[in-house]
């Protein structure tokens, strides 16, 4: 039962990441964690989000936009190697909440509303937060999002390029607490096999609805779905510091 309950929120969240472009992956953590140890969630969710992402950007390859990716490598690299260096495994409750908060501060405060990925000072910053974002708590899309929503690019650009460097940051989640860390996986092979074909078929149901939405649309709701995942980030990491 438990292994069906994973392969369905894997189908679930993977087919409303590629209508969002994000969401799914914040939502497809909490469920994880909730059912697996940290580190097995790490690992099984690092491998999905690698290969829904990696599925997405390559469906949507024409739209990637690859000036934005040299700078946010860099800053991406340095975060990884911070960590690295410290072998730290921090409270992922903590970050949830500021991940949780970033999108209600970028429509509180002017100097984040002007965050705009497309700029290669901004992608720097992007790739050093949201990778650490991805390495404290798992998942960082609500993050991811702030850098965008102000971005000049339609709908397909924004998920391509985001889908690709998040498949980035997931093989190196991967590589850092399975190779850093050393996490041992409680986890079934057959149910990495299972959930990551599955995470391809929800992707490609996903990029297909997209075309549905016109640019302004997709960002009405992408800016509801983001503080609605911010909110519930915020209240889960609130309740596990709590405890």
């Amino acid at each position: 039962m438990l292994e069906l309950i994973i392969i369905a929120a894997v189908l679930a969240t993977s087919i409303l990441s590629g209508v969002l472009g994000m969401a799914g992956g914040m939502i497809l953590m909490a469920i994880l964690v909730s059912t697996l140890s940290v580190g097995s969630a790490m690992m099984l969710h690092g491998a999905v989000q690698a290969m829904a992402n990696g599925s997405r950007s390559w469906f949507l390859r024409q739209h990637v936009q690859w000036r934005i990716l040299p700078a946010y490598a860099i800053g991406a690299l340095f975060t990884v190697a911070v960590f690295t260096a410290l072998a730290l495994v921090p409270d992922a409750n903590l970050i949830l909440v500021l991940v949780g908060i970033m999108p209600f501060l970028a429509r509180l405060v002017p100097h984040l509303r002007g965050l705009d990925v497309t700029h290669l000072p901004t992608a720097a910053l992007c790739g050093l937060v949201v990778t650490a974002a991805q390495l404290f708590a798992g998942a960082s899309g609500a993050l991811l999002d702030v850098f965008y929503l102000n971005a000049s690019l339609n709908r397909f650009e924004i998920i391509a390029t985001k889908a690709f460097t998040q498949a980035a940051g997931h093989l190196l989640k991967l590589f850092y607490y399975g190779l850093v860390i050393g996490v041992t996986d409680s986890v079934a092979g057959w149910v990495y096999v299972v959930a990551i074909a599955t995470a391809v078929l929800g992707t490609r149901v996903g990029t297909r609805l997209l075309a549905r939405f016109s640019d302004d649309s997709f960002r009405r709701v992408s800016a509801a779905v983001i503080l609605l995942i911010g909110g519930a980030c915020v209240i889960k990491g609130a309740w596990g510091l709590a405890l």
